[in-house]
């Protein structure tokens, strides 16, 4: 009886290691090293955005007016050159280029908004309601594609150290870190998930279901939802009054 007990003990003990073995959890992509993610993405909304600045009205923009865009054109096109097809972790070097890139642009864009604001304030806009309107959402829609690229580049230390999962804690949380089993086994964000981020923070003035953990992605969603909403309702206002 002793042999055939401590016999059962241990098989009942191998199987409780077997499941307890088979119960470990496999770090989710977003935690461990994976490829870079396409780039397609994130070159075509950039491209959408220099497209954006050169209808800007040439008033509003930095000065010459062709300079800045013809720059952001050069820097992608180092980026597209190094790395065509994924963002892949080859060279540090080029992840300061596309910092450099991602200021321009937000220099652009920034230049004109407080142009245009200044010329609403002033009453110097000179502009009619429709047009005055479409001026506006150009700068509010690359407004928004400016923060996705600040959050992308950001968050857990841009896509390069996403990539080698270099960083386990997160600056931002979506959705599917918070509920795996509703998200393919191999998802992680990708830049498009950062341009939602950046549209509902621009148009809710709050966020929505992807939740800033650091307090820098608190700050700049802050800044974001402040320069949206500045720019709505001045632009708005404007045209309304226009109108009447």
């Amino acid at each position: 009886m002793s042999e055939g007990s401590n016999e059962a003990d241990s098989r009942l003990a191998r199987i409780e290691r077997l499941l307890e073995a088979g119960e470990q959890e496999v770090a989710p992509a977003w935690r461990r090293a994976t490829r870079g993610e396409p780039r397609w993405a994130v070159t075509a909304v950039i491209a959408i955005a220099v497209g954006l600045q050169t209808l800007v009205p040439h008033r509003l923009a930095f000065q010459p007016y062709w300079a800045l865009p013809a720059l952001e054109v050069v820097l992608l096109a180092g980026l597209v050159a190094a790395n065509p097809r994924r963002v892949e972790p080859r060279a540090r070097w080029l992840r300061g280029l596309g910092l450099a890139l991602m200021g321009v642009i937000s220099l652009a864009n920034g230049w004109a908004a407080v142009r245009l604001v200044l010329d609403l304030v002033h009453g110097t806009d000179g502009l009619d309601a429709v047009p005055l309107l479409l001026t506006g959402g150009g700068i509010w829609l690359t407004n928004v594609i400016v923060f996705a690229l600040w959050y992308w580049e950001w968050d857990r230390g841009g896509p390069r150290a996403r990539a080698c999962g270099e960083r386990q804690y997160a600056d931002f949380l979506f959705v599917q870190m918070q509920s795996p089993e509703l998200a393919e086994p191999n998802w992680e964000p990708a830049f498009l998930d950062y341009l939602y981020l950046s549209f509902t923070n621009s148009t809710a003035f709050s966020p929505t279901d992807v939740m800033p953990l650091s307090r820098w992605a608190k700050m700049l969603m802050m800044l974001q939802s402040s320069v949206s909403l500045v720019t709505v309702v001045l632009v708005v206002a404007r045209a309304v009054n226009i109108l009447k």
